[in-house]
């Protein structure tokens, strides 16, 4: 048997990312192409199993909205002539809620559809995962003569040069045109030089208006850090970065934070952790709007 594998050159750096046996039709597979198989089904099976419970949890919030201040006929945890309220069926799991007959014969249908589409929804889900089981099991087709083939998958970091591509997450892209030291950078009033500078004839045309606001929120989170580092340095009081903080947490941005539970050696570790900027989440398309940045700036 030859041994025509490729090799990775030497000196290479990499992360194995992932590792896939092939074997021919009809030979046995060795213990790390079952274990590599075993892998894919547990992952898939998961997979499937978080796809159903999605399919559940829509049908246990229909069945509540649906029997929700009906009476029912008993079934389940219910007696005969139970008012059905809110706080009742939510602190029933999915099985008593199917059981439960409600005195009008509509619901009583509709639950029963709803029964059968979760029915047919598992056994579906049985079917995908027999037959993932079965093309997994059953050998590989390769080529004439080759009775193994392993492939490894390597990520490896290269550093950025001209001409390479890059791109955000607000669909926007652009190709490196030019690398410069730091000190030929351009650079604001005190000194500090800009990390990147786009072409303005880019900007409006390529779905960049997101990626800038978010750069600006970037520097807003970053002067935030540099003003709470300045209060540690002319040891403020923790009254001051208690407001200070509370200003950022709470005024600005939908989550609340309560900074009150805090105590005062907490409140001076967090500070400590925010030297460097405050990091701030936001989504990609309805993200921070321009007047919470300049609140924040």
């Amino acid at each position: 048997v030859k041994d025509s594998s490729l090799r990775v050159p030497s000196g290479t750096k990499g992360t194995v990312i992932d590792v896939q046996v092939f074997t021919r039709d009809g030979l046995e597979k060795d213990d790390r192409a079952l274990a590599i198989e075993k892998a894919q089904l547990d992952s898939y099976r998961k997979d499937l199993k978080e796809e159903y419970k999605i399919f559940e949890e829509a049908a246990r919030e229909r069945i509540v909205r649906l029997l929700k201040g009906q009476d029912s006929n008993g079934g389940g945890t219910t007696k005969r002539g139970d008012k059905l309220t809110e706080d009742l069926l939510s602190g029933l799991e999915l099985v008593d809620l199917l059981e439960i007959q409600p005195s009008d014969e509509g619901i009583a249908e509709r639950l029963s559809q709803i029964q059968v589409f979760l029915k047919e929804k598992s056994a579906e889900i049985d079917e995908k995962f027999a037959e993932k089981k079965r093309k997994l099991a059953t050998g590989d087709e390769l080529t004439t003569g080759v009775l193994k083939v392993v492939k490894v998958y390597l990520a490896v970091k290269r550093r950025i040069q001209p001409g390479d591509k890059m791109a955000g997450r607000h669909g926007n892209k652009g190709v490196v045109s030019n690398i410069l030291p730091v000190e030929d950078m351009p650079h604001d009033a005190n000194g500090v030089p800009v990390d990147i500078v786009l072409n303005p004839l880019g900007v409006p045309s390529r779905m960049n208006v997101g990626q800038i606001l978010e750069t600006h929120l970037g520097l807003a989170a970053k002067g935030l850090g540099e003003q709470i580092d300045k209060m540690l340095q002319q040891q403020r009081t923790i009254a001051e970065l208690r407001i200070f903080l509370d200003k950022i947490y709470n005024k600005v941005g939908g989550e609340q934070e309560d900074l009150n539970s805090l105590t005062d050696d907490e409140v001076l570790v967090l500070a400590g952790n925010l030297r460097k900027g405050v990091p701030l989440a936001t989504p990609v398309f309805d993200g921070a709007e321009e007047s919470q940045i300049k609140e924040l700036l």
